[in-house]
């Protein structure tokens, strides 16, 4: 029998394949109850999907009314975080539908630095991936990223799956989708490595996108850092201000 977590992502991906392809013509979605009827599953499944949904600024509730796409997301799919289920940063950078091919730079598993285990609550002994890896678009490299990512959380990893997306590769592993994230976005002088890699002159700056990913069950599972050509620095946010 499914787990609740995996019947959880199932209804997660096949509403959010189904709000791709229209076929909720008037933005309503059926309620809790009919969703639940349909995918076979409890209410909680659905009201877990859907708050995953909304906290992507995919869907929102509106009091009284029921639960809506929003227009926004349909126009501009490219702005919103959404490949696959998560917040994948790097990820939401296309190019006429192409996504960011990705060069492995490195990648080793150590043990947790002090700092490391504070920011993602581990225990002394505990090991982290330690990743670094390119990022190119059209031929041409635009990110260098960073990642520290607790080993216990994803205990059959290996360094192959760092050639792909590391969220979706989470969320397979996990049954949760990254969902939040607490990140600091800056422009520095550019290092002598960002020069290298990223084809910068030592005049020209490096956006940094830098902070901590969230699974939706609040569990810390990533301190990422990007580092940008300015050329491609931007970057769009969903900010929910009801308080949720």
């Amino acid at each position: 029998m499914a787990t609740e977590d995996a019947l959880y992502v199932k209804v997660l991906q096949d509403l959010q394949k189904r709000i791709n392809a229209n076929e909720f013509p008037t933005l309503k979605l059926p309620d809790e109850r009919s969703l639940a009827q349909a995918y076979e599953v409890s209410r909680s499944s659905i009201k877990r999907a859907l708050t995953v949904l909304a906290l992507q600024g995919i869907i929102f509730k509106k009091r009284g009314s029921g639960t809506f796409v929003n227009p926004l997301y349909l126009k501009k799919q490219a702005m919103f975080h959404s490949l696959g289920t998560n917040l994948g940063v790097s990820d939401s950078y296309r190019f006429n539908g192409e996504a960011p091919a990705i060069k492995l730079l490195s990648v080793e598993k150590i043990p947790a630095d002090e700092e490391a285990r504070q920011d993602l609550f581990l225990d002394e002994g505990d090991e982290v991936w330690v990743a670094k890896r390119l990022r190119k678009l059209q031929a041409a490299n635009f990110m260098i990223e960073s990642a520290i990512i607790p080993a216990k959380l994803v205990p059959l990893m290996t360094v192959e799956d760092f050639k792909h997306s590391v969220f979706h590769y989470a969320e397979t592993a996990t049954k949760k989708a990254v969902t939040k994230s607490y990140m600091t976005v800056t422009v520095e002088p550019s290092t002598a490595d960002d020069q290298m890699l990223l084809g910068l002159t030592d005049k020209e700056p490096v956006g940094v996108m830098s902070g901590i990913f969230f699974l939706d069950d609040g569990t810390p599972f990533e301190i990422g850092t990007m580092r940008i050509h300015y050329k491609y620095m931007h970057y769009n946010s969903f900010v929910s201000m009801d308080g949720e």
